[in-house]
């Protein structure tokens, strides 16, 4: 099954970075054998932490020094050892909260195995699993089929700020909250503000 699947927006702007491709999301780095994706919709204007240099920013943007901050935290907290899920979710409980602070950190992190989302002030995600249907997105004269991208053994988890398709009920994140997704499930929550 899939572990997860997941769609956010990005803003650049002036405090977040310039329109380039070294900016654009998801940002991906290498960590404990594994490839950890992140992306992030929000702005952390006064987040300014100090890097250790085991994981550096390319390009110039909020949103990429939060998640080397992050992966750095993790690396501090885990050493060589690759944390499993629910170490990682627990440990991502308190490491949220430093940026969360300082401005909007809606994010998703992935390792592969599992998918990590934090509404700090909106995300909403779906669940599906076979046999897929059809979405229409609500802003666009556009249909995906998840059916042709899926096997009818898959589960999978669509997150995003704000809800994709006008044609199925989405469930709402509450702000302040992390989100450990599990084969396309959401396996547990927990408060972060």
């Amino acid at each position: 099954g899939a572990a997860g699947r997941g769609e956010a927006e990005g803003r650049v702007g002036h405090q977040q970075g310039v329109v380039a491709l070294e900016n654009t999301h998801p940002f991906m780095r290498e960590a404990w054998g594994r490839y950890w994706i992140f992306a992030h919709n929000g702005n952390l204007p006064s987040f300014s932490p100090t890097l250790d240099g085991s994981f550096l920013p390319v390009g110039n943007t909020d949103s990429e020094r939060a998640f080397c901050w992050l992966l750095q935290s993790l690396r501090q907290r885990f050493g060589e050892m690759l944390p499993g899920p629910d170490a990682l979710f627990d440990a991502l409980c308190e490491i949220s909260l430093d940026p969360g602070g300082q401005g909007e950190f809606n994010f998703l992190l992935s390792n592969g195995d599992c998918l990590i989302a934090h509404a700090s002030t909106r995300l909403a995600y779906i669940e599906r699993k076979a046999p897929f249907a059809q979405a229409h997105l609500k802003d666009e004269d556009v249909t995906v089929d998840f059916s042709e991208v899926t096997t009818p053994d898959d589960r999978v988890a669509v997150i995003a700020t704000v809800p994709l398709p006008d044609n199925e009920p989405w469930q709402r994140m509450p702000p302040g909250s992390l989100w450990l997704f599990e084969e396309g499930l959401a396996r547990r929550q927990a408060t972060t503000t």
